[in-house]
């Protein structure tokens, strides 16, 4: 019965990260977002197309989705103990990531994954100020140069890193090494162009234009 439960907590879970927010929300608009902006179904490129209000949506429901599998779902299952919940994590990013419903092309992961740390700081407390730190790196960096794919990239190069130095456990380290892996590779064509100085920035007004993506 325990390994029935947790096949089918992390099938939902699967599911619930596949929920191709961006995508709905562009069709709701009538358009496929897929063929706009930078053709990603996640949450920057929702700002990008379908402007702050749909973004906004997209962006909290997509945080949402992370939260739901740690938090609701393991309890729906009565799953007790960190590692069944970094599964549920796991699967719930590798859904988002990997959409069954858009032949496995999905996001980028980073909503969804800082839903899944909002949820663990439910069960886990220790792992609140990684949270805390994480999310102020991130917006360190985007204020400091607009740019969301670097922030989101050396948000998640020091996730782990901010695990091991507040000595989290093995499980919760290798959960942060995986999203660090996971948030990199997906943001490999963002990192080529930064390197050749074409990716988009956030217009603020205290950013100078840079060339569009």
């Amino acid at each position: 019965m325990i390994l029935l439960n947790i096949a089918l907590s992390l099938i939902i879970s699967y599911l619930i990260g596949s929920i191709p927010t961006a995508y709905i929300a562009g069709r709701l608009k009538g358009i496929d977002i897929r063929q706009h902006g930078s053709g990603n179904v996640g949450a920057t490129n929702a700002f990008r197309v379908l402007g702050k209000v749909p973004g906004s949506i997209v962006l909290l429901i997509d945080v949402a989705k992370g939260i739901i599998p740690v938090t609701l779902i393991g309890d729906a299952f009565g799953l007790e103990g960190v590692l069944p919940r970094i599964l549920l994590a796991i699967c719930v990013v590798v859904g988002h990531n990997w959409t069954i419903f858009l032949n496995f092309k999905g996001g980028k992961g980073m909503a969804t994954s800082l839903g899944v740390l909002i949820g663990l700081t439910f069960e886990i407390t220790a792992i609140r100020p990684v949270l805390g730190l994480s999310v102020l790196l991130w917006g360190i960096v985007f204020l400091s140069t607009g740019f969301v794919s670097l922030a989101s990239v050396i948000a998640a190069v020091f996730l782990p890193v901010w695990m091991i130095v507040l000595k989290q456990s093995t499980e919760l380290i290798v959960l942060g090494i995986i999203f660090c892996v996971f948030i990199v590779l997906r943001h490999r064509s963002n990192i080529e162009r930064l390197l050749k100085n074409q990716e988009s920035r956030v217009r603020f007004s205290f950013f100078k234009k840079s060339p569009s993506s």
